[in-house]
């Protein structure tokens, strides 16, 4: 599958901040997906990281100054501002927001942002209370009123000692911005309803039988479908992961729950994926206290659950059903299988008693079944996954035409 940022040019401006320093990451690793980078420095930058470093990274000559005699009548500003398709500016300090939300031209990157007709976007890193200032966040709302895309800040420990809300997104957390920005918005009108993450069945006030899903993969191709337009609404387990921005949010823990807030949503739904590790079995009774440790052995009667996949297929004017199939033998017969006992249109499958890949892990790589067709997804960072598994959704939704 060829990578969304190939031959993407991107402009790369950093400012004075001490973030300075993740910007040669960001730049590697944009470069790493096949991304054309030039980058531009200001004055202060050039205190915290060098243009050499800058330049060895990125292939390219670094900009530093407005009238550059090396570019065509000396404007080198409007020679980038033509060539980029983005322009980020990180880390964008308060000083630097608050110059490119009022204008100012007097250095290169002032002039480039205002000479450009590519996207924008800046990504801020500043002390959590100057974050939290009133004129800070004027210069805010005047550059998201204007069009520019705000990456973060995200909260967390400062250089300053402080913790708190400022610090810029990870190199990585950007790349991923970056390419989000990249996918085709071709899914205006779609609805999507996903589930994901584990349920927990209760056995007493203070224990429940559960599983190992973080919720992550589920998350990615809520993400992956929001990028691309889709209205998307998440019906999520208990995780420890922060919702995927334009994503409507339902919050479940049992299996009853979810299986509740999943039909009581499906009316005007396009496609289903039930992505979500639900416990087959939950204890057939509730104790009213904790259990104590006072035998030998304990036996617990255990009934089944509901199975939502099979109530989603079975419904009238059902939506295309997605479901998955993580296994740890036999993963395709048992995929399979599956498939055709719960009539789903689609199913994606993985091995996870592999290392490094299904729950917990920050990879995965699958192998999704439909009607008459099928294909294998290497192994790759699961927002990878998600990206190609929507765009295979999408063909068979769609028909093998589209």
């Amino acid at each position: 599958m060829v990578d969304i940022l190939l031959q993407r040019r991107i402009v790369i401006a950093i400012t004075g901040g001490i973030a300075a320093y993740k910007c040669a990451e960001l730049v590697r690793r944009l470069k790493d997906r096949g991304a054309e980078v030039r980058v531009v420095m200001t004055a202060s930058a050039c205190e915290f990281i060098t243009p050499l470093t800058m330049q060895a990274l990125s292939g390219e000559p670094v900009h530093t100054h407005l009238l550059d005699p090396r570019a065509e009548q000396g404007m080198g500003h409007i020679e980038l501002a033509r060539w980029a398709e983005l322009v980020l500016v990180v880390p964008a300090t308060a000083h630097t927001m608050a110059r490119l939300a009022h204008g100012w031209a007097d250095d290169l990157l002032g002039s480039l942002w205002l000479a450009t007709t590519a996207i924008r976007a800046v990504a801020p890193a500043m002390n959590q209370q100057m974050w939290k200032a009133p004129a800070v966040q004027r210069n805010y709302a005047n550059l998201l009123q204007d069009g520019v895309r705000v990456w973060g800040p995200t909260e967390g420990q400062q250089a300053c000692g402080d913790v708190g809300p400022g610090r810029m997104m990870e190199p990585m957390d950007l790349v991923e911005q970056v390419a989000a920005h990249f996918q085709p918005k071709d899914m205006h009108g779609l609805h999507v309803l996903l589930t994901a993450g584990p349920t927990q069945e209760k056995l007493d006030p203070v224990r429940y039988l559960s599983n190992y899903s973080s919720g992550l993969m589920g998350y990615c191709v809520a993400k992956a479908f929001q990028e691309r337009g889709a209205h998307v609404t998440l019906v999520s387990g208990p995780v420890s992961l922060p919702p995927p921005q334009g994503v409507t949010m339902v919050s479940v823990v049992s299996a009853a729950e979810m299986l509740e807030a999943t039909l009581s949503r499906l009316n005007g739904i396009d496609v289903f994926v039930g992505s979500a590790a639900v416990a087959d079995y939950r204890p057939r009774e509730l104790a009213q206290h904790k259990i104590k440790k006072t035998e030998a052995e304990l036996t617990l009667k255990l009934e089944k659950t509901e199975d939502i996949l099979a109530r989603v297929a079975e419904q009238p004017n059902k939506p295309f059903v997605v479901g998955f199939a993580a296994e740890t033998q036999h993963v395709h017969a048992y995929a399979l299988d599956k498939m055709k006992r719960k009539k789903l249109d689609m199913i994606a499958c993985n091995d996870v008693s592999q290392p490094g890949i299904g729950f917990a892990a920050q990879h995965n790589a699958m192998h999704i079944f439909w009607k008459n067709g099928d294909c294998a997804l290497p192994k790759a960072p699961k927002m990878d996954i998600a990206r190609q598994l929507v765009g295979l959704i999408m063909k068979q939704w769609k028909g093998p035409s589209a």
